[in-house]
């Protein structure tokens, strides 16, 4: 059975917002996914519809369960504030679905509901700000490198159009609207206007018009859209102007037009079009003796540039599961194969995270694994971390933990998940500290799950079975990330997917939560 998938733009947020359609399109659905604020925003609309919400940055995982449970006949809504199709969930879920092997014929059934952008939604609260040519740049480069942001900044800049940036700033990017002020600074004067406008239409909302010289002297975030204006955009009773360009041939003060309505597309009467004002129209003989004159011999004299991005690849080293020593020569080749335009950065998991820029995945890893290095992915994957079993002297339990590796290591999955492994009793690795804690002791094995390790109510693992047999420990926590890997939700930490189900392979939750009172942190659990 064929499930369906509605991408739903819903605007700005207020329901008055709301297109029609968006709307149906949710009561049509049974299952609604999406940002958790976004979740909020609609859950008038929601009611007791099953809902699966995840946090900022979870995109793909939000369009990769979306289309697995479209797959299983489900009618699921995915919701994107402002339009689905701008900067929202439908290309995700479209490139997602390319990758499945989905076609329009045989695959679920897409629909992309539009919305209203925060390009439209700001500029109606300025205005009239992009009533001519307009561009919209986000200045986030988590997924896009700064140096192509700044090329199309210049560009945009240049060719004066109205901006609208979005993605301006976080707690973490701070100098980009630093920079993107800079560039459009070289081509605009300081008193062009510019808007900034905060959660347009929603109850925090904010507008402040400023100019392009004093913007950075007010609050921009993430949850800002800046509309800067072109050399034309002017201020007037605190509102942003874009003249389209009527002044040209109309008297905007009198009913009586200077031109008939026949003369205005004289092209006598428009001497700033391709035309230039000719009433020969050489242009086509033009472009074509443009094109005749940069040929020779047959072959373009202009050189043709191919632009290929480069893909980032994230991966994470260690010199073994066991082994915590790292060799000069292998330290040497990492530092080698990184580079300048890549980054290192040393874990809690004794392991070093890497990113490099390349498209070549073969030329970044064969050298490294050449010289004895173990290359693990990251993100929302299965971590094993393990103690040093004494340099080894305790080393009884390295074959189960390397036949474990083998069966489930790297594995994707909801969220990220650690699993802590000790050689010995002593645990002075902390595994009981971890999403599933395995301890080797007296040739048997301790199972600990749902350790909550961040938080000021963190605890350790539940004791959930003492003296699994060798034998049995790796298929016994294999059907644990399992069962998680299809049951759980979509950035659901392991110990609350535990608390959740109530029971996980025959292991029963018990709430081992410290009970304290405490206030709510500032920057959540």
């Amino acid at each position: 059975m064929s499930g369906k998938l509605f991408i739903i733009g819903f605007g700005p947020g207020s329901v008055k917002h709301f297109t029609e359609r968006a709307k149906e399109a949710i009561r049509e659905s049974d299952c609604i996914i999406g940002y958790k604020t976004y979740i909020e925003l609609v859950r008038d609309l929601i009611g007791e519809k099953e809902v699966i919400s995840t946090g900022m940055s979870e995109e793909v995982t939000r369009a990769i369960k979306a289309v697995k449970l479209a797959e299983q006949g489900r009618k699921v809504g995915v919701i994107s504030s402002g339009d689905a199709g701008v900067y929202g969930m439908a290309g995700l879920v479209y490139e997602v679905l390319v990758e499945r092997g989905w076609t329009e014929k045989d695959g679920v059934e897409m629909e992309v509901i539009p919305g209203i952008s925060a390009i439209n939604s700001c500029a109606s609260l300025l205005g009239a700000p992009i009533m001519h040519d307009a561009c919209t740049i986000s200045l986030s480069d988590h997924l896009t490198p700064w140096h192509i942001i700044e090329k199309r900044l210049e560009a945009a800049a240049k060719a004066d159009f109205v901006l609208a940036l979005y993605n301006p700033k976080s707690g973490k990017r701070t100098r980009q609207i630093v920079e993107a002020q800079k560039i459009l600074l070289k081509y605009r004067s300081r008193e062009t206007p510019v808007g900034l406008v905060k959660s347009a239409y929603r109850e925090r909302q904010k507008v402040v018009i400023t100019t392009l010289g004093d913007m950075l002297e007010h609050e921009i975030g993430m949850l800002t859209t800046v509309i800067i204006g072109n050399s034309t955009s002017f201020r007037y009773e605190n509102k942003i102007i874009t003249p389209r360009g009527y002044q040209r041939k109309y008297t905007l003060r009198k009913e009586e037009q200077p031109l008939k309505p026949h003369e205005r597309l004289r092209k006598e009467n428009e001497p700033w079009a391709l035309h230039g004002g000719k009433e020969e129209n050489d242009a086509p003989l033009d472009l074509a003796n443009e094109a005749l004159s940069k040929v020779k011999n047959g072959k373009s004299t202009v050189p043709i540039v191919h632009h290929v991005q480069e893909s980032i690849l994230e991966f994470a080293v260690s010199p073994g599961l066991a082994n915590k020593q790292f060799t000069p020569e292998q330290l040497k080749t990492l530092a080698e194969v990184v580079g300048e335009k890549g980054t290192m950065e040393y874990t809690p998991h004794h392991q070093i995270y890497v990113k490099i820029p390349t498209n070549n995945r073969e030329k970044v890893t064969a050298p490294l694994k050449k010289v004895g290095l173990l290359l693990l992915p990251v993100g929302n994957v299965l971590t094993i971390k393990a103690c040093d079993f004494c340099d080894g002297e305790k080393s009884d339990s390295i074959p189960y933990l390397n036949e474990l590796y083998e069966h489930i290591g790297g594995m994707e999955l909801p969220k990220e998940l650690n699993i802590g492994f000790n050689g010995c009793g002593m645990a002075c690795y902390g595994a009981v500290h971890e999403d599933i804690g395995i301890v080797y002791r007296k040739g048997k094995f301790d199972l600990f799950i749902g350790a909550k390790p961040v938080g000021r109510t963190a605890h350790p693992g539940q004791l959930v079975a003492e003296g699994i047999p060798p034998e049995q420990i790796v298929d016994v926590v294999s059907g644990i990330v399992h069962e998680y890997k299809e049951k759980g939700y979509p950035n659901e930490r392991f110990f609350k997917f535990f608390k959740r189900v109530k029971e996980v392979q025959g292991f029963v939750y018990r709430d081992i939560t410290p009970k304290i009172d405490v206030n709510p942190a500032p920057c959540g659990d």
